[in-house]
C-alpha cells in the first residue's frame, strides 16, 4: 500500500467541506479522488461521496478478482455518511439517494475506463424520484439513461441495442430531438430497454441497488484491463500495476429542467494556451451528453460564442450568476494547483456543483505558452516551467503547416478541435486506419463520432475528422493529447460507412481518396494541400533560453546534408555528432565512382576511382564546416558493407555494367563475392578500412583539406573529429589511426600549416565497452552507437524485431522498445562501464551518444546521469533533447 494510507483502510470519504484525503494522495486515491478530496477541503461545492483506493484494484487482480474482506463494511459505513450529508437513503422508494460510479487512475486516461450514472434507480425508486422532484419526465429520463449505461458497462448489452430502440421510437412518432419526448414516452422507452436486457441476458434487469453498486464497482475495476485502457497505457507509458481507484459520489442532476445544466471547462484554452475561458455546457442535460456529441454544446462565454460563430446562447447570457461563480472557481483552482485545470461541473436548480478538476490535457503549443505565461505571471518559477513542457511534444511544433497561399477546395467546416494539419487517405474505420498506417500510408480517420474503442486507429491516423461532437468530445480530447490534428462536429458532413463515402450534398469523397484537414481552422479539404514551415514565436525562444541556462549536456545533431545541418543549427544544435559519410555516396556520379571502386581488381584501380570521389567528398565537408562555423563536427568513416552499394534489379545491373566498363556477369559475380549471411556482423566498419585502407585515406584527406580551406576562409580553426566505426580492439583502432595521422601530416605539409583534429571511435560492440580502458589509450573520444550496441547486446536485429517486440512489451519482458529508449539495465550498464574505464585511462576523453536514442527524453536523462558530455540526434529532435537535458539537470544536478 501507499505510504500515505493505512494498510487496512480501503475507503476515504469526501464532501461537505471536508475530506479524509488530499491532493498529494493521488497514488492511493487516483487523480480524480485526490482532487475531489482537495476541492472539498478548499470548501468548494462538491457532492459528497467516497473513494475506493487503487490498492483495492491491485488486490482485486492479485487475488483472482476478489476484494479485501473488510471492504464491504467500509463501503457500507461510507455510504451511510453520504446518506446523512445528503439527507436521502440509498434504495429508498420515497427519497432515494442516487450515485455515480467513476474510475480514477493516478494519471488522466480520458474515456478509457467505465462510468455509471444514476445508480440506485429501479421500478420503485424511480417513482420516489419522480415524486420528490415533481418531474416525472426527468425521473424516467434518468432511469432509461441508467439502464442503458449499466446494461452496456456492467451487463455487456451493447449500447447500440438501446440506441436503435430510441431512434426507432422517435422516427415512428416524428420526434427530432430527445427533448421532444414526454414523461410517458420515457416510461415506454424504459420498459423497452428492460425488455431488451431480459432478451439479451435471459434474466431481468437487476432491481437491487446493492447489487447494482457492487456490479458497477466491479465493472470499473474490470475496465482497468479492457483493451482500450491497455492500449492507452502502452501509448502513454503508464504502468499496468498502478491500478485505478473507484469514486462513488452522490448524483446531482443537470437534467431537471431549464435551470439545470452540465458542462466541461478549461481555465485556459487547451489548444492555444490563451488565458481565456474555454468550455461548453448544455442546459437540461447530463454530463455524457456534452462529450458524446449527441447534442451540440453551447459556449460558456459571449466572447467564445462570437469567436466560434455560434448562434447558441452562452452561459454568460443564460445563467450569469452561475457563470460568475464558475469564474471565481476557475481562479481559485488555478491559483491553488498552479496549473491549467480541466473541470467538470453540474448546475442543479441554479446551484453550482464541482464534479472534477485535473490538470488539463493540452496541445504542445498550449503547453509551451501556458508554462511561459505562468512563469512570467509568477505562478511558477522557470525551472517548473521547464518541467511542465513534455519534451517529446516539442517536435510537434516544428513540423510544417498548411501553406496559407495554396489553393484548396473546402468540402466542409467543423470545429477546430486540435491544431495542426494533415493530408492522407480517407478511411472510415479504426481497424483500416491501423492496417494502412502499418503499410506506410498516411491516413485520415473519419467517424460520425469516435469512441474509446477507436483509440488504436486514432493513434495510427495522421488526423481525425468527426461529424458530431464538440471541442471537449472524445475525439477532441484524445487528439489533443496525441498531438493529432482534429476537426470535430462537422455537422454538414454525411459519413456513410456502408457506401464508404464522406459527402456534403452532392459532393463526396470516396474512402481511399486523399483529403486534408486543418485542425487550426476546422476546414476539411479535398485532395492534398501543400505545407510551409512553422513559426515558433517568442514563447519558444523564451523557454529554450531558460532550458539552455539549466542543462549540462551539449546537444549536437546527426546530419550529413547542408539542409539538415542548417535546420539543426536553427533548432540550436551545437555541432554535428554523427555525419554518416555513406549517405553521401548514393547520388549521381558518386554511386558510379563507388561502384567502379568496388569492381576494381587492384588497389591502383580502386585509388583511381576514389580520386573521382575526393573533390565531391571534400566539398561536402566544406559545406558542413561552414554551416557549423567552428562547432565540432564528428565524421564517421565508411561503415556499411560494400554490397549495399551494388544494384539488385537486372535493369540496374545492366546500367552498372555499362557505366563501369564491366559485364552484367562481372557485376553478379562481384555481388556474389560480397554477399554475407549476416552483414550487420560482417565485413563493415573498421574491418573495411583495414581491408581497403585507401577508402579511409581518401575520406581523411577530404576531411583535412576541407578543414584547411574553411579555416582559411573564416580565419578560425576548424577541429574535425574523425570517427572510426565498429572497433572492437585497441589494435584495430591503432592501425587505422596511424594511417589517418599520416594523411593529416601529408595535408599539413602541403598546406603549410598545422591541422588540429581528434581521432576517436564509435563504441557499438559489447567487447569495446569491456575493453574501453585499452581503447581509450588510442581514442580521443568515444561516441556510443546505441543502435548497434542494442542489437549486439540483445542479439536482436532492429530491422526484424518489430514482429515480436510488441508482444514482449505486452508480456512485460520489455517495458519499452529498447531501440526507442535505452535499456538502462543492460545496454546502459555497458555504457556506464565504458565511460568509467575510458575516463580512468584518459581523463579528458570526450564522450557522447549518436544513436536514435539521442533524441529520446528518457535516454537523454540516462546520458545526463551517466556523465556523458553530449547527445546527438536528428535535427527535429534537437529542441526535444535540449529540453530533456534541462529537465534531467533540474532533477539530478551533477554539481
Amino acid at each position: 500500500m501507499d505510504s500515505v494510507g493505512t494498510m487496512d483502510k480501503w475507503v476515504y470519504n469526501f464532501g461537505a467541506g471536508a475530506a479524509e484525503g488530499r491532493a498529494e494522495m493521488r497514488e492511493l486515491l487516483g487523480g480524480k479522488g485526490a482532487n475531489l478530496a482537495e476541492m472539498s477541503n478548499l470548501g468548494l461545492p462538491v457532492p459528497p461521496g467516497f473513494t475506493i483506493t487503487t490498492g483495492v484494484c491491485t488486490r482485486y487482480y492479485d487475488d483472482d478478482r476478489t476484494y479485501p474482506s473488510s471492504l464491504s463494511d467500509q463501503v457500507s459505513d461510507a455510504l451511510k455518511t453520504v446518506e446523512k450529508v445528503v439527507g436521502a437513503k440509498f434504495g429508498s422508494s420515497e427519497n432515494p439517494l442516487l450515485l455515480s460510479v467513476r474510475s480514477g487512475s493516478r494519471t488522466s486516461m480520458p474515456g478509457m475506463m467505465d462510468t455509471v450514472l444514476n445508480l440506485g434507480l429501479n421500478d420503485q425508486t424511480v417513482e420516489g424520484l419522480a415524486a420528490g422532484s415533481r418531474d416525472e419526465r426527468f425521473a424516467f429520463d434518468s432511469y432509461r439513461r441508467f439502464i442503458q449505461m449499466y446494461g452496456d458497462v456492467v451487463l455487456g448489452v451493447a449500447h447500440h441495442h438501446f440506441e436503435e430502440i430510441l431512434e426507432l421510437y422517435k422516427d415512428e412518432r416524428g420526434y427530432a430531438l430527445d427533448t421532444d419526448l414526454s414523461a410517458e414516452d420515457w416510461r415506454s422507452i424504459t420498459e423497452a430497454y428492460k425488455n431488451k436486457v431480459a432478451e439479451q441476458l435471459g434474466e431481468p434487469f437487476p432491481q437491487d441497488p446493492e447489487q447494482q453498486l457492487w456490479g458497477a464497482i466491479g465493472a470499473v475495476f474490470g475496465s482497468w484491463q479492457n483493451q482500450r485502457a491497455i492500449t492507452y497505457r502502452r501509448l502513454h507509458d503508464i504502468p499496468s500495476d498502478w491500478g485505478t481507484a473507484v469514486n462513488v459520489q452522490s448524483m446531482v442532476f443537470g437534467n431537471m429542467g431549464d435551470d439545470c445544466a452540465t458542462g466541461v471547462a478549461f481555465t485556459r484554452n487547451p489548444s492555444t494556451g490563451e488565458s481565456a475561458v474555454f468550455g461548453e455546457y448544455l442546459i437540461n442535460a447530463q454530463g455524457e451528453d456534452v462529450v458524446a456529441g449527441i447534442r451540440t454544446p453551447q459556449p460558456l462565454s459571449k466572447a467564445s460564442a462570437m469567436n466560434g460563430n455560434s448562434v447558441l446562447p452562452s452561459m454568460e447570457e443564460t445563467m450569469p450568476g452561475v457563470y460568475g461563480e464558475l469564474l471565481d472557481v476557475f481562479a481559485r483552482l488555478e491559483k491553488h494547483y498552479r496549473d491549467m485545470q480541466d473541470i467538470e461541473f453540474t448546475v442543479q436548480q441554479g446551484k453550482l456543483y464541482m464534479l472534477q478538476t485535473r490538470s488539463g490535457k493540452r496541445t504542445a503549443a498550449a503547453a509551451l505558452k501556458i508554462a511561459v505565461d505562468m512563469a512570467n505571471e509568477g505562478l511558477i518559477d522557470r525551472g517548473e516551467a521547464i518541467r511542465r513542457v513534455d519534451a517529446d511534444s516539442l517536435e510537434k511544433l516544428l513540423h510544417p503547416t498548411l501553406d496559407p497561399d495554396a489553393p484548396r477546395t473546402v468540402l466542409a467546416r467543423g470545429l477546430a478541435a486540435s491544431p495542426g494539419a494533415a493530408s492522407g487517405v480517407l478511411v472510415l474505420s479504426a481497424d483500416e486506419a491501423e492496417v494502412r498506417a502499418r503499410a506506410g500510408e498516411d491516413v485520415i480517420l473519419a467517424r460520425i463520432e469516435t469512441s474509446p474503442e477507436d483509440i488504436h486507429g486514432m493513434h495510427a491516423a495522421r488526423g481525425i475528422l468527426t461529424a458530431r461532437g464538440g471541442m471537449t468530445s472524445h475525439a477532441a480530447v484524445v487528439a489533443r493529447g496525441m498531438g493529432r490534428p482534429c476537426v470535430s462536429g462537422a455537422g454538414e458532413l454525411r459519413i456513410d460507412y456502408a457506401a464508404g463515402t464522406v459527402s456534403v450534398g452532392d459532393v463526396g469523397v470516396q474512402a481511399g481518396q486523399i483529403i486534408t484537414i486543418d485542425g487550426s481552422t476546422g476546414e476539411v479539404m479535398q485532395g492534398e494541400v501543400p505545407t510551409v514551415q512553422p513559426s515558433l514565436g517568442p514563447d519558444f525562444d523564451s523557454l529554450m533560453a531558460w532550458v539552455d541556462d539549466a542543462r549540462e549536456l551539449t546537444v549536437r545533431t546527426n546530419a550529413e546534408t547542408p539542409t539538415d545541418a542548417r535546420a539543426a543549427r536553427q533548432f540550436g544544435a551545437e555541432g554535428i555528432g554523427l555525419c554518416r559519410t555513406e549517405h553521401m555516396f548514393f547520388d549521381g556520379d558518386r554511386i558510379t565512382a563507388i561502384r567502379q571502386m568496388i569492381m576494381s581488381e587492384t588497389e591502383a584501380e580502386r585509388r583511381a576511382a576514389l580520386d573521382k570521389i575526393l573533390p565531391m567528398q571534400r566539398q561536402d565537408f566544406v559545406e558542413l564546416f561552414q554551416i557549423m562555423a567552428g562547432l565540432p563536427v564528428t565524421i564517421r568513416l565508411l561503415d556499411p558493407p560494400l554490397h549495399e552499394f551494388l544494384p539488385r534489379s537486372e535493369e540496374e545491373i545492366d546500367e552498372m555494367a555499362a557505366s563501369t566498363g564491366s559485364t552484367a556477369d562481372d557485376v553478379r559475380r562481384r555481388a556474389s563475392q560480397l554477399h554475407e549471411l549476416n552483414p550487420m556482423l560482417g565485413h563493415r566498419g573498421c574491418r573495411l578500412g583495414l581491408s581497403y585502407p585507401e577508402v579511409y585515406e581518401m575520406q581523411s584527406r577530404a576531411i583535412f583539406e576541407a578543414a584547411v580551406e574553411v579555416g582559411r576562409q573564416s580565419g578560425e580553426t576548424v577541429v574535425p573529429e574523425v570517427m572510426i566505426p565498429l572497433a572492437a580492439t585497441r589494435a584495430e583502432l591503432e592501425l587505422l589511426k596511424t594511417r589517418i595521422t599520416a594523411v593529416a601530416d601529408a595535408v599539413s605539409k602541403e598546406a603549410g600549416q598545422e591541422i588540429d583534429y581528434l581521432v576517436g571511435t564509435m563504441i557499438e560492440l559489447p567487447r569495446a565497452c569491456l575493453r574501453a580502458g585499452q581503447i581509450a589509450e588510442v581514442a580521443e573520444f568515444f561516441s556510443f552507437g546505441t543502435n548497434d550496441l542494442t542489437q549486439t547486446t540483445f542479439g536482436i536485429s532492429r530491422d526484424d524485431s518489430a514482429r515480436f517486440l510488441g508482444r514482449y512489451q505486452e508480456l512485460g519482458i520489455f517495458e519499452r522498445d529498447p531501440f526507442v529508449t535505452v535499456d538502462v539495465d543492460g545496454v546502459g550498464e555497458l555504457v556506464r562501464l565504458a565511460t568509467e574505464r575510458g575516463r580512468a585511462t584518459r581523463a579528458d576523453i570526450k564522450l557522447g551518444i549518436c544513436g536514435e536514442h539521442g533524441g529520446d527524453p528518457a535516454s537523454v536523462k540516462f546520458c545526463h546521469d551517466v556523465g556523458l558530455d553530449y547527445v546527438s540526434c536528428s535535427p527535429y529532435r534537437v529542441p526535444v533533447a535540449r529540453l530533456a537535458a534541462a529537465q534531467a539537470a533540474l532533477e539530478s544536478p551533477r554539481s
